[in-house]
């Protein structure tokens, strides 16, 4: 083999991974599994498309070794083949949101006057971690909760969180979280928990970032 054939090759299989990932609906199938394993059914309903193309996606996903399978009775569990598999999906997330203007634009459309409330950084909630009255919310859907969340996060699913008010401290500074940077659930909650007269503020990403890092996390529900 020559070192053109070799160089040709070479990328040629690395791009398998580029041509997996040129798509919006496998990026976004990416991002719903990086909080946990997904029947090919749940998927479909978390994205709003039909089985027959969430599976189409998904089995792309697979020749490039993106996804795995666990197979149980009849049903079929997909998950992200490893860490590194996120990894790759925020860069491109974070280069795409620094180069281009329109994610700017989409954002601010989306969550107008919410994306206005106040973010923490990892950094600064690290550090109030520390703060006995610092109380963080997981506001994501409980069984992505339980498949992993930040140490000592309580889990209080965006539905719940009217109700359940009165089980959060008055006196406590509120930092609420959920999928990532561009997951609504934590500026709504923070939008109800200050109109409730609380002090409150989001996460600026999510578990998958904060796991990412290598930051304090646990999985299933504290004793």
């Amino acid at each position: 083999m020559n070192k053109a054939t070799f160089k040709s090759s070479l990328f040629s299989e690395f791009a398998r991974i580029g041509k997996a990932l040129a798509s919006p609906h496998r990026l976004h199938l990416i991002d719903v599994l990086a909080q946990g394993e997904r029947t090919v059914e749940e998927l479909s309903e978390e994205l709003g498309s039909p089985i027959a193309n969430v599976s189409q996606h998904l089995q792309v996903l697979r020749g490039a070794q993106l996804v795995s399978v666990r197979r149980s009775g009849t049903f079929s569990y997909y998950s992200l083949a490893d860490e590194q598999v996120f990894t790759v999906w925020r860069s491109i997330r974070d280069l795409g949101a620094s180069r281009f203007a329109e994610v700017d634009r989409l954002v601010s459309d989306y969550f107008g006057r919410r994306d206005e409330l106040e973010v923490v950084s990892v950094g600064e909630l690290r550090r109030r971690l520390e703060d006995p009255a610092t109380v963080v919310l997981d506001v994501r859907p409980r069984r992505e909760y339980e498949a992993g969340h930040i140490r000592g996060a309580q889990s209080v699913p965006i539905r719940e969180l009217k109700k359940r008010l009165k089980d959060i401290p008055r006196s406590s500074n509120v930092v609420a979280y959920c999928r990532g940077p561009y997951c609504v659930f934590a500026a709504e909650a923070v939008t109800a928990l200050r109109a409730a007269g609380y002090r409150a503020a989001r996460l600026e990403s999510g578990f998958p970032d904060w796991k990412a890092r290598g930051l304090p996390a646990e999985v299933g529900v504290p004793s």
